[in-house]
């Protein structure tokens, strides 16, 4: 299906899920944070970080700890229901938020009754007429409480972190959790109303062969799994510092990480999913993802792939990134400080950066490639791009047609290493990213 040219994939990339990348924030004035809240108008999304994990895993690069310190999540959750209020002020009365999604860390770390308040400050102090909500959870700290409220509330749409079904992958992780936890989940948010329930799955784990991926891709189908994420595990200790407690010499090389990529989308691709992207699949008909693939409509935010349409993305709790059209905002990282810059009555974001022209031409570039498979480069780009793209080309994995570029079905894993040509941020720090594939 694929070829494997292990020249092509030699450079660590970044995922792009905005452009420029974290990897390229620094310091700005929070001034810039507040003005473009105070310019926002019109349909508006929102997410809501919850940095906290009943139990931290081995291989997670997010911003979390563990919940077991009740009285720093109580402050943090303070915080938290003091920024709606503070973000919410500096927007215009004719914002409305049509998206809500929680992430984390684990939303499912707090006690229902706690998640439920957060949702009713929100509805407070936003106009939120008929949102959709998404939640990411953590199987192992679902409970039936928690679904109960999941479907008082309405939320439609729900991530498991599932990873694998492999008892070895599990251990080696440090995510162990039972296939039962796992169904007991699933039947329990398909009660709650839960309409579009996504698994997200990883490849490139500590010991884990072809055998013990297909397993969890056939237990991922017959489960019902709507949507599946299917991430190449990026182990990168030296920035990750939890991560060091995976044996590196169990990793799976290059060639086999390729050839798990490519057996997940010949998997998922014959038994009825659409694909998006080559590492995400849906259910074509009803799942709003595989329909906005097929219209053209799919976009490419902090969340990954999605059907959202809005301009304006704002970020609530410690690290989490607001997206505008001229400018990227992270609120501030480490949740002491956090927790302190609300307590002053102060906007938190002090990282980002500005989104010039030439930027914001590139990120279009750039998710389109990813998105589409295709983008419409105008003449110095074109001549810019034109030699880095040979390689490409010359292997029949990308094309191109007057000013169209378009990646062709065998360089769809090539994807992420094709859209790196137009990143003029990029490195060859290998430090920074992980594997294209």
């Amino acid at each position: 299906m694929w070829t494997y040219y292990p020249d092509l994939l030699a450079k660590p990339v970044p995922r792009y899920t905005s452009y420029p990348t974290a990897a390229e924030f620094d310091g700005i004035d929070p001034g810039l944070h507040r003005q473009a809240l105070g310019q926002t108008d019109g349909d508006i999304s929102l997410y809501i970080h919850i940095p906290f994990c009943e139990k931290i895993c081995f291989y997670c690069g997010c911003n979390t700890a563990a919940a077991g310190r009740k009285q720093r999540l109580e402050s943090y959750l303070r915080a938290l229901h003091t920024e709606i209020g503070l973000v919410a002020s500096q927007l215009s009365q004719t914002v409305r938020v049509r998206r809500i999604a929680f992430g984390g860390g684990s939303p499912n770390a707090l006690q229902p009754d706690q998640f439920h308040g957060l949702v009713d400050s929100i509805f407070f102090n936003f106009a939120c007429p008929d949102p959709t909500i998404s939640i990411e959870l953590d199987p192992r700290t679902m409970t039936q409480e928690w679904a109960e409220m999941i479907g008082r509330i309405g939320i439609e749409r729900a991530s498991l972190g599932v990873q694998t079904f492999s008892a070895h992958c599990q251990e080696a992780i440090g995510r162990v959790q039972t296939e039962d936890c796992i169904v007991q989940s699933v039947d329990w948010l398909r009660e709650a109303g839960v309409s579009s329930l996504n698994f997200d799955l990883m490849y490139g784990l500590p010991g884990q062969s072809l055998g013990d991926l297909e397993d969890s891709l056939q237990r991922t189908r017959v489960l019902g799994a709507d949507r599946v994420a299917l991430f190449g595990y990026a182990h990168v200790p030296q920035i990750i510092a939890r991560q060091r407690a995976i044996d590196a010499r169990a990793l799976p090389g290059q060639e086999q990480r390729f050839a798990m990529a490519a057996m997940g989308y010949a998997y998922f691709v014959t038994h009825g999913f659409a694909p998006i992207g080559f590492d995400h699949f849906a259910k074509p008909g009803g799942d709003p993802l595989a329909q906005a693939a097929m219209a053209g409509t799919l976009r490419r935010n902090f969340q990954g792939f999605t059907d959202d349409q809005s301009e304006v993305l704002v970020g609530l709790g410690a690290s989490s990134v607001s997206s505008f059209p001229h400018l990227l905002a992270q609120n501030e990282k480490n949740s002491g400080r956090y927790r302190m810059l609300t307590s002053q009555n102060a906007l938190t974001a002090n990282r980002g950066i500005l989104r010039s022209a030439d930027a914001r031409y590139r990120g279009a570039v750039i998710e389109q490639l990813l998105c589409h498979g295709r983008a419409q480069l105008g003449a110095c780009l074109m001549r810019e791009a034109r030699a880095s793209l040979y390689p490409f080309i010359d292997r029949g994995l990308a094309a191109i047609d007057r000013q169209w570029l378009t990646i062709l079905p065998d360089g769809l894993p090539y994807a992420r290493s094709i859209a790196a040509i137009f990143d003029v941020h990029r490195t060859p720090d290998k430090r920074r990213f992980s594997s294209a594939v």
